[in-house]
């Protein structure tokens, strides 16, 4: 099973950017998905997670309203579209995936499959 990532770079302050993970080797289809992401010298943390059908989404308060996440499932695909980029989203991203649970969640330890990361640089 793989979770692979994309989409990163590099990108001034205020602007956009949409990180995209093609799951391979299972489906992802009825399980949750989200991302997660760590800073230069911090703790990984919780950015959003969406239920398997899209109904229900989770955003970590400091990228609530800025940042979008959704699916594809017939592309085994999750997204996370960010905008209104500040230096404090420099970070490597990672995509996830819980392969038990229906129920979306901010633990990381209930997602069983994590992406390679791509790394978010946003220049002041």
């Amino acid at each position: 099973v793989q979770l692979q990532a994309s989409g990163g770079g590099l990108v001034q302050a205020g602007g956009s950017l949409r990180l995209s993970c093609a799951a391979s080797g299972r489906t992802f289809s009825r399980n949750v998905m989200g991302w997660f992401r760590q800073a230069p010298g911090k703790e990984r943390e919780f950015a959003a997670a969406i239920s398997w059908s899209g109904g229900r989404t989770s955003y970590a308060d400091s990228v609530k309203g800025r940042f979008t996440i959704s699916r594809d499932n017939a592309k085994n695909t999750v997204f996370l579209q960010m905008n209104s980029l500040t230096p404090e989203d420099t970070a490597v991203y990672y995509c996830v995936a819980d392969g038990t649970r229906m129920a979306v969640t901010t633990n990381s330890k209930n997602y069983d499959y994590w992406g390679q990361g791509t790394q978010v640089t946003v220049s002041s």
